[in-house]
């Protein structure tokens, strides 16, 4: 006959092993979840963004634009503002000419490249990144540009990239060397463009500012700083009532550079020196992920647009010098940015 002291070591033994075995059942269940929860086809991008388009103001001065507010860009600054971050400290760090400004846009890279649409990026840009890794047709990233010379924007010379992976291009009047068109169609064409292709990246260039200080008209120049920015504001709600970009769209509003100070010879007519007054742009962010409402005075500059664009975009991009815009991001969403 089993003593009492033998029984209680029997059932303690039993008590273990039932434990223990309900111990490794649970830990299973857990991996198990967890491996089928972060498998490669079940990870969910962070980002709501889908689809990221850029519109680049030509030329303008911040004295004209953002430093007399509401002034020429009420619907900008009143309408605008309070639904996305603006950057009062945003930067032309490189060349300040209008190739050179889009090429840091699309590249990461600021590059002194010829300003007469002669030279192609040294560096291949986002567009044609995003078109690689992802194997969609050029129909899915367009260029519409006013100034016929931003079709260097869609290709690079850097061997291996050079001839591929080239978004589509709408710039100018018909093509490179057919000369400038008006902004009031390019953004006709862009609206075609986005009902017609439902292109996931776009660059718009609005070239009136620009366009019209170069020829010396003070009042022109103004207008299409106003123009400018009533088109902005007819594109944002355009895709605020489109079902393929309401919602997941992140808007990008910025200047390839500024104009000289009064003070530099010259003065508003031109741009392209290291000037206060041709560095200064701006830019204003809307999108899915970002603050509502606020302003950043933190320094950031074109280079750091194309790492930016993509983050939001899913890509492996590590050219460049630029850095991502971390202020843009609300704090629930600046977790993502060191996955």
């Amino acid at each position: 006959m089993q003593t009492p002291l033998l029984l209680i070591q029997k059932n303690r033994k039993a008590s273990q092993r039932l434990l223990l075995c309900y111990t490794f059942a649970l830990s299973a269940f857990f991996l198990l979840s967890s491996f089928h929860l972060s498998s490669p086809g079940k990870k969910e991008k962070p980002w709501r963004t889908k689809n990221v388009i850029i519109v680049v103001i030509d030329g303008p001065r911040y004295s004209e634009t953002w430093a007399t507010v509401p002034g020429l860009i009420p619907n900008m600054y009143a309408k605008l503002r309070p639904k996305g971050v603006f950057f009062s400290n945003f930067q032309n760090e490189g060349e300040t000419y209008t190739n050179a400004g889009h090429t840091a846009i699309t590249t990461g890279v600021n590059q002194p490249i010829d300003n007469y649409g002669n030279e192609l990026p040294a560096n291949p840009s986002f567009f044609q990144y995003w078109l690689k890794q992802t194997g969609k047709p050029a129909t899915a990233a367009w260029i519409v540009a006013s100034k016929d010379k931003l079709h260097i924007l869609g290709n690079t010379q850097q061997p291996g990239w050079e001839g591929q992976y080239m978004p589509s291009l709408n710039c100018g009047v018909s093509g490179p060397g057919s000369g400038y068109r008006m902004d009031s169609l390019t953004l006709v064409e862009a609206k075609r463009v986005l009902t017609t292709h439902k292109p996931n990246l776009m660059l718009i260039n609005f070239m009136e500012p620009d366009g019209y200080a170069h020829a010396g008209n003070w009042d022109y120049y103004l207008r299409g700083i106003s123009r400018s920015d009533r088109y902005v504001k007819q594109l944002w709600d355009f895709l605020r009532k489109d079902k393929n970009y309401r919602k997941n769209t992140t808007l990008l509003i910025t200047n390839d550079h500024g104009r000289h100070l009064d003070s530099v010879a010259g003065g508003w007519v031109d741009h392209g020196d290291g000037c206060e007054g041709c560095r200064h742009v701006s830019l204003l962010a809307l999108g899915p992920d970002f603050k509502k409402g606020k302003t950043v005075q933190a320094a950031y500059s074109l280079v750091d647009v194309a790492p930016t664009v993509a983050l939001l975009m899913g890509l492996g991009f590590e050219q460049g010098e630029g850095r991502v815009i971390e202020d843009l991001f609300r704090k629930k969403k600046r977790r993502a940015l060191t996955l």
